[in-house]
């Protein structure tokens, strides 16, 4: 079992606004990793920067997670679990993005706990563990 992170850290870490040395040192897993998705829109991020200081700034700071968590691809496991948790969500009326939904299904498949400053949305799938990483957020 280990730590996935959500996008919303990793955004809130580039912009300043987020403690993340303070975050995984307040807690003790054995291994940290964001997923394959999350890997996706913090590059789209990089590829709509209005500007050329901020695209490189940006890409550094992507370049930094990837190369410092594991990326957990999205598998036909993770492919059978979101359709599990995709069918559960829709039938109950309580759909989250369908990012979210991915990120979700990565964490549960695997067996990883998720961080996030986004409880709201992922509570919504039981079958997820949370930690909420609002504690470590500065606005």
């Amino acid at each position: 079992m280990g730590l996935m992170l959500d996008t919303s850290i990793l955004i809130a870490a580039e912009r300043g606004k987020f403690d993340m040395i303070g975050f995984l040192r307040g807690f003790s897993y054995p291994q940290v990793f964001i997923s394959a998705i999350v890997a996706a829109e913090l590059l789209h991020g990089i590829e709509r920067a209005p500007d050329p200081a901020r695209r490189a700034r940006r890409q550094r700071h992507v370049e930094q997670v990837l190369a410092g968590f594991l990326v957990q691809p999205f598998d036909l496991k993770q492919a059978r679990c979101h359709a599990r948790l995709w069918a559960e969500l829709e039938t109950r009326g309580q759909m989250i993005g369908a990012h979210d939904l991915q990120i979700a299904a990565a964490a549960v498949e695997a067996g990883h706990d998720l961080g996030t400053l986004n409880v709201r949305e992922f509570q919504r799938v039981t079958a997820l563990r949370l930690v909420d990483a609002l504690a470590y957020y500065k606005p």
